[in-house]
């Protein structure tokens, strides 16, 4: 990582590494732990889980692109607009790799129906802390943080969170989500890995201290230690539940030196590879910026010059 880096190859960076970082997890999703330290992924895969060609993303990245566009031509979030494109891809196949719609989470599945029905879109997402706490709207929640960087935190957070309850409407994956955005942000602002993690604890605490959001602060205690750097790899979980994905993501930025070595040890988690890796695909992309990217692994990915007009047309609409 470099300082010198521009804010366009850090946004860039950030938007390409969770493509990569979803591609590079889709063959070996479901897998578990053991069985990878067997069989490691060192490079971009083919087939495998769900039989799909090298560079191949999922329903993690197709979200994701519906949001990036959604920003982009709305000039800022419109919960409508953002569901439209939702429901647009589980009917159309629209922003998918191979016109396929594969792999889409039961929360996702049950608030898009929602959608399609007319609930108001920050009302369709699932409610229940017990049920409803996947990974879904953390997985494309990256948009949000790019595009509204230079808001006042407190504005971040209201979009972070307003954007995951059109999916995913419990306090504590709105949270998770708004925590992740945060340390985007100070990503993108310059900050090391470390000091990203501490200033996002140091901004974020304060919000979520206060109603309602504390009653689902004890989720948060290992992220808010400050020590999530320090746990061993043991200790870190890699399955669809949201708290487990956002300290799998920090984890791995803060234990590793690029973004290479960053997403092969996320995916090599194993379990929920996927969106392991584009949580912290992300992350590292922003830190290491886009010329950190193996070109080879963006080589791969599908519809590549879809994305790049994609991501040129949202950095031209960022402010």
């Amino acid at each position: 990582m470099t300082t010198s880096l521009s804010p366009k190859e850090k946004v860039l960076g950030g938007l390409w590494g969770a493509i990569v970082g979803d591609a590079l997890g889709v063959p070996v999703e479901f897998t578990k732990r053991p069985k990878l330290k067997e069989n490691p992924v060192t490079d971009m895969r083919e087939y495998g889980s769900h039989y799909q060609p090298r560079g191949t993303w999922s329903d993690d990245s197709s979200l994701m692109l519906c949001s990036t566009e959604s920003l982009s031509k709305s000039g800022g979030f419109d919960a409508a607009h953002m569901g439209k494109l939702f429901v647009a891809w589980v009917n159309d196949k629209y922003w998918t790799a191979w016109n396929e719609v594969f792999d889409i989470g039961n929360a996702t599945r049950k608030a898009i129906y929602k959608l399609k029905q007319g609930v108001d879109p920050e009302q369709a997402g699932g409610d229940s802390e017990d049920t409803d706490n996947g990974n879904g709207s953390l997985m494309r929640i990256l948009p949000i943080a790019l595009y509204f960087a230079k808001a006042p935190l407190s504005d971040l957070l209201s979009y972070a969170q307003r954007a995951s309850s059109l999916t995913h409407r419990p306090l504590r994956s709105q949270m998770a989500c708004g925590f992740y955005c945060a340390m985007a942000v100070a990503l993108l602002e310059g900050a090391t890995a470390e000091e990203a993690y501490q200033q996002t604890i140091e901004q974020v605490r304060p919000f979520y201290e206060q109603a309602p959001y504390q009653a689902q602060l004890a989720p948060f205690e290992r992220i808010f230690s400050g020590k999530i750097g320090s746990y061993a790899e043991d200790d870190i979980k890699s399955g669809g539940y949201v708290i487990d994905t956002l300290e799998a993501s920090i984890w791995c930025l803060l234990t590793t030196t690029s973004y290479k070595e960053a997403v092969l040890k996320a995916v090599n988690l194993g379990r929920d590879t996927d969106t392991t890796g584009i949580v912290t695909g992300g992350l590292a992309g922003i830190y290491y910026g886009l010329e950190g990217l193996p070109a080879e692994w963006i080589g791969y990915i599908a519809r590549r010059e879809d994305l790049t007009q994609l991501f040129e047309e949202f950095v031209s609409s960022l402010k």
